[in-house]
């Protein structure tokens, strides 16, 4: 009886060890992968930011297709800021708080897309602070296209205040509500963010494009790995010690 209750315990252990070591391992795999993946678009973002800017018209094109990404490609823009029915995003910039500013710009033929002009200190918030970064007339720059976010990134992200004109993620259904109806229609699916040196009032300050992505991938597989070994070792070690109890009692019987 003692016996059987001891194998079984063994199986048992043996059992958990297996179930464990492959949790961990797929964990491992996964986080492999998604090194893979990162990198890959690391690579990717460098190489698009790389090429020359192509007309607005282009941009649109590819993104009818489904199967050509537009994010992160350099292009031209033209057109004519509307500049009272900006939006504030809000960001924190190497420490300091902050506001990415979205500005419908009204395009040839009436379309209109929302550019992020850069970033601006919280102190200039107020547009009567910052009257020469509200350039009239038509304007042209480079920058690069953005596609839109269809929801919230997460649950922790707050929710946006549209008629306080604060935004906490990128909401373009709600910044188009905000425009004069006649132009709601005409609003493009997708954003640019207008590229260093597009404002010749200074703020808000162009590039504020975020290009840095964490790559921790290879750490966390390490650690998963590293895991499923040490439960290999510690269970390992604690199977062994069953063994030779259950061998010591079996001797001590006879």
């Amino acid at each position: 009886m003692l016996i059987r209750n001891s194998m079984r315990g063994n199986l048992i252990l043996i059992a958990s060890m297996a179930v464990g070591i492959a949790i961990l391992c797929a964990l491992g795999f996964w986080q492999v992968q998604r090194l893979a993946w990162k990198e890959n678009l690391i690579a990717t973002v460098d190489e698009r930011r790389t090429m020359d800017p192509v007309p607005l018209k282009q941009i649109e094109a590819m993104f009818e297709e489904s199967s050509q990404s537009i994010e992160y490609r350099p292009v031209s823009v033209a057109g004519r800021f509307l500049h009272d029915f900006e939006q504030h995003y809000y960001v924190t910039r190497e420490g300091e708080v902050g506001w990415h500013i979205f500005t419908p710009m009204v395009l040839d033929g009436g379309r209109v897309l929302f550019v992020n002009r850069g970033f601006l200190p919280e102190i200039l918030k107020r547009q009567d602070t910052r009257q020469d970064g509200l350039v009239k007339g038509e304007q042209r720059f480079d920058g690069l296209a953005r596609t839109a976010p269809d929801e919230k990134p997460n649950s922790f992200v707050p929710d946006n205040d549209p008629a306080g004109n604060i935004y906490f993620w990128k909401s373009l259904a709600q910044m188009r509500e905000q425009i004069p109806a006649e132009y709601r229609d005409r609003v493009l699916p997708f954003f640019v963010d207008a590229g260093k040196g597009s404002n010749p009032g200074k703020w808000p300050e162009g590039g504020a494009t975020r290009i840095s992505f964490p790559n921790n991938h290879l750490q966390y597989a390490i650690t998963w790995f590293g895991l499923a070994l040490a439960l290999l070792g510690v269970g390992s070690y604690f199977l062994y010690a069953r063994v030779r109890r259950s061998a010591e009692a079996s001797g001590d019987r006879e």
